[in-house]
């Protein structure tokens, strides 16, 4: 059973640095397409990053430059490095993980699975 547990998310001020973790079980993080995604109050889900399986990496136009995906295979997880956070920022994240059969298409993989969420809030 897959299982992602995002960790990390907190307040902060607009400036400010946060780093999420996503502990992966269930599967090998490292063999999958993983991403993270967010969800502001009355807006839609939206993609935030993603990492391919060979380590490839994309991000929204919104958060480049800003935000890192990273992974480390050792430890089954996935990483989101925020800096510079805006208050624009603040929302809901969600790992997510490649699923064939998942309904969310994002930089040409397919997520199914889906952790709890940890909250993000940016003050100005």
């Amino acid at each position: 059973q897959v299982q992602l547990v995002e960790s990390g998310g907190g307040s902060v001020q607009a400036g400010g640095s946060l780093r999420l973790s996503c502990a992966a079980s269930g599967l090998t993080a490292s063999s999958y397409c993983m991403g993270w995604f967010r969800q502001a109050p009355e807006k839609e889900r939206e993609g935030v990053a993603a990492i391919d399986s060979d380590g490839g990496s994309s991000y929204a136009d919104s958060v480049k430059g800003r935000f890192t995906i990273s992974r480390d295979n050792a430890k089954n997880t996935l990483y989101l490095q925020m800096n510079s956070l805006k208050p624009e920022d603040t929302a809901m994240y969600y790992c997510a993980a490649e699923d064939r059969y998942g309904a969310t298409w994002y930089r040409g993989c397919r997520f199914g699975y889906w952790g709890q969420g940890t909250q993000v809030t940016v003050s100005s």
